[in-house]
């Protein structure tokens, strides 16, 4: 089911959704990887973040003649870099969508749980794609503390995705799913390799 939501999300909104399910967002959303995770745990959010939508990223941008930046391309970062902190992120910022690619562990499935928020995939490699769906960069921060990859870059979005919601706020993870879907095959190869020698 394709669904678009708008910030800020509720949680209400948030765990009505499960895996499996299809969302693009509309509205206010923040790249955050994991030196920018540290750096909002030390010192707090610079801006309000509840409802809103965190995005596994390090874009990159560009800044034009007028003086406004441009998200020339937005892919999503690998989220298991996150997973030692993220379950502590959002018991103190409860975003209520994640995106990123690869997935994360069961400390984030707890928070997920917990808080009420969800994690979805968007498609490594799409760079510039996402980038289209960026309307306006509102602000940044710490970008001379971290860089341009690290910073926390406040982003206008206009229907984001499709993102695949892979793990939600019920307990179910996709790629559990899968692994457990994995294992079960390898073995039955495994078990028909045998009987044949």
């Amino acid at each position: 089911m394709d669904r678009i939501l708008t910030t800020p999300i509720s949680e209400q909104e948030a765990r009505g959704l499960h895996v499996g399910d299809v969302i693009y967002v509309t509205g206010m959303m923040f790249t955050a990887r994991d030196e920018a995770h540290l750096m909002m745990l030390e010192r707090g959010a610079p801006f309000p973040v509840e409802g809103l939508i965190l995005y596994h990223c390090g874009p990159v941008v560009k800044k034009e003649e007028n003086g406004e930046w441009r998200v020339v391309s937005a892919g999503p970062t690998t989220s298991a870099r996150m997973e030692s902190i993220e379950d502590r992120f959002l018991e103190r910022f409860p975003v209520r969508v994640i995106i990123g690619k690869g997935g994360m562990g069961e400390k984030t499935l707890a928070a997920l749980q917990e808080v009420g928020s969800v994690y979805t995939h968007y498609t490594g490699g799409a760079g510039a794609l996402a980038a289209r769906a960026i309307t306006d960069v509102t602000t940044v921060h710490w970008l001379s503390n971290l860089g341009m990859a690290e910073a926390v870059w406040v982003l206008s979005v206009q229907e984001f995705g499709p993102l695949t919601v892979s793990m939600d706020a019920h307990g179910k993870s996709l790629y559990n799913t899968l692994n457990a879907t994995v294992r079960k095959n390898m073995q039955a190869i495994h078990e028909q390799i045998e009987r044949s020698e």
